[in-house]
């Protein structure tokens, strides 16, 4: 028997859609973007992170004072309820992503052995 792995694959993105984290997610996503307040807040903090993002993978450094933003930046942002719902709902998916992430690299981990 022939396992199409893409099948899989969507079957995984179906069930995730479907899950209680991401319908949590996607509704704590929709109220910052209905406050437009938070919106504008939380679209800095996303701009300032993805900055320092590209700067890191292109191996660029990051300056002490690009870092003190974006600390100043989080803190700002974590004040707001509706923003740190949703970081917090973020953490939570991230987490479950991460585990499924284990469960589906666990076969070539067996194969190759744990290389750490």
């Amino acid at each position: 028997m022939s396992v199409n792995l893409y099948d899989a694959a969507y079957a995984l993105e179906k069930a995730i859609r479907q899950s209680d984290e991401y319908k949590h997610l996607q509704q704590m996503y929709n109220e910052v973007n209905a406050d437009p307040a938070a919106k504008s807040m939380f679209d800095n903090f996303r701009q300032i992170q993805m900055n320092l993002q590209q700067k890191q993978m292109m191996g660029q450094e990051i300056s002490e004072q690009e870092i003190q933003q974006a600390q100043a930046t989080v803190a700002v942002v974590q004040q707001n309820e509706k923003i740190s719902r949703l970081m917090q709902a973020e953490q939570r998916m991230s987490m479950i992503i991460g585990e499924l992430n284990q469960v589906i690299m666990k076969p070539l981990e067996e194969l190759y052995g744990n290389l750490e």
